[in-house]
């Protein structure tokens, strides 16, 4: 014999809350949407201010607007101020990389290539990621920044595509189904 549950299951309402957590978490709790806006990135920067380590912001902007260099004359000038500003053991705004990329970097501005400094951007954007932004989203000037997101065009277009892209999707179950033999 089948019974129909009349009340949703646990399983549903847990996905549910995954659900909603996952969208809120993907809107608002992502340093990169917080760096694709200017007021994110000046309210991040001061925090990392407080945290004595605004360096690494400043390292991944100067990456970001090396690769935007096509000559290798704007390049080589740049990719040498960069390391010596950023990267050289000892710079006045070192980041923390390990030896091997700093070598890596050295021996690469010769002729530097558009991608001279992505593994290190990469390394420095994980450690923003993992070590100062889970404390930045705690305070106040983050709070206002995603209070101020929705005000901004295209985010109803984002949000959209979180909810098709949710991995909720997998779990959704209709509580009609769900039966059990006796």
């Amino acid at each position: 014999m089948y019974r129909f549950f009349k009340k949703k299951p646990q399983a549903v309402k847990d996905a549910k809350k995954i659900q909603e957590t996952y969208e809120t978490n993907t809107l608002g709790d992502s340093l990169e949407t917080v760096l694709s806006q200017k007021s994110g990135r000046s309210a991040f920067r001061d925090f990392l201010k407080l945290e004595f380590c605004e360096e690494n912001l400043e390292f991944w902007l100067a990456c970001k607007e090396y690769r935007s260099f096509d000559s290798l004359e704007e390049r080589t000038q740049i990719a040498a101020s960069i390391y010596e500003e950023f990267v050289r053991e000892g710079s006045p705004k070192q980041v923390n990389l390990d030896s091997y990329t700093r070598e890596t970097i050295r021996q690469s501005l010769e002729e530097p290539g558009s991608s001279c400094f992505a593994a290190a951007e990469r390394k420095v954007f994980i450690l923003m990621e993992n070590c100062s932004f889970p404390r930045f989203t705690e305070t106040e000037p983050y709070k206002l920044f995603i209070n101020s997101i929705p005000k901004h065009r295209g985010l109803k277009k984002k949000r959209e595509a979180v909810r098709i892209k949710s991995p909720v999707e997998d779990f959704k179950v209709n509580p009609l189904l769900l039966v059990s033999k006796d």
